[in-house]
């Protein structure tokens, strides 16, 4: 067994399961892995060897999380082949620290300042990226309305829609609830042949980063993108009080710790900690002096 049959092994998986992102993998494999692995025996590639690749291609200017990704998918090809016994081992495949991980998230007053610049269509569903954190391209723009369920308040994400093939029933904040009620109501009036929830006069939408980036430019926000709407969500969430578990069904995060890093403390955050610290200590001592007025120092934290 060579790497090239464990690639075609990690393609057919793809094309068989209906992976949408069988495209970019394609990518990935001819243009990276297989001109530096083909030919090799799967069982004699080692470790150095992989090691020997991520030197190449970091000399070639690939960044780690895109060397990391296609050393994920070295390691997914070695793993099919072994549940399929048609190996016996696999080297140790490494990956690189990851520095360049975002951390941009949308205070609300951020939010509104970008909403306003936004042509009319569109903000209807950036304002439900920003509260649920869904996925914008493949969730919400994808959205029709025989996944909404207004008497109850809930929508429904099918397992085709996820980007992990989970299907997702959703509950709503009222906020949201009265979006959909006046897309609804638009909807009736308006573009009744149009199955989806979110449109353009009727229109499926299918690309925004022209207006995106005007309107964050006219907000003097340059460098914000779409995306940064799932970290604002999950941090929201949390803030809430929401348990994690739950947190991760609505914004759709099947793995803790992708969750974790979407989990952002600002600098707001750390100035709230400090505030409810000071009112700990102060209501600690006002009780401690209450019971034992000679007991604390004048300055309690001395």
């Amino acid at each position: 067994m060579t790497v090239d049959g464990l690639i075609a092994g990690l393609l057919n998986h793809y094309i068989t399961n209906g992976k949408r992102s069988l495209k970019w993998v394609k990518i990935k494999v001819n243009k990276h892995l297989l001109p530096y692995f083909a030919g090799k025996r799967a069982h004699e590639v080692s470790t150095a060897d992989i090691q020997a690749f991520t030197k190449q291609r970091q000399e070639a200017g690939a960044s780690n999380g895109e060397i990391n990704r296609e050393l994920a998918l070295l390691k997914r090809s070695y793993n099919l082949a072994l549940q399929a016994d048609l190996i016996t081992k696999k080297p140790y495949i490494p990956l690189l620290q990851e520095r360049n991980v975002r951390h941009g998230f949308f205070e609300l007053r951020e939010f509104e300042a970008v909403l306003a610049h936004l042509p009319e269509a569109l903000r209807p569903p950036m304002s439900f990226a920003y509260y649920t954190g869904w996925r914008i391209a493949s969730e919400i723009l994808k959205l029709t309305w025989s996944q909404v369920d207004l008497e109850t308040g809930t929508v429904r994400l099918e397992a085709h829609t996820t980007k992990n093939d989970d299907a997702r029933p959703i509950y709503l904040p009222q906020l949201l609830v009265d979006l959909l009620d006046q897309q609804w109501q638009q909807h009736l009036s308006h573009y009744p042949t149009c199955p989806h929830v979110f449109h353009r006069s009727g229109k499926p939408i299918i690309s925004y980063a022209k207006d995106w980036k005007k309107a964050v430019t006219d907000a003097g926000l340059v460098g914000k993108i779409p995306h940064d709407f799932r970290r604002t969500a999950v941090r929201n969430l949390v803030r809430a009080g929401v348990p994690e578990r739950v947190a991760m069904t609505i914004t759709g995060h099947k793995t803790r710790s992708v969750f974790e890093r979407y989990n952002i403390v600002s600098d707001g955050d750390l100035k709230e900690a400090v505030r409810k610290l000071e009112n700990t200590i102060a209501n600690s001592t006002a009780t401690t002096l209450a019971t034992h007025p000679t007991s604390l120092p004048t300055n309690p934290l001395n």
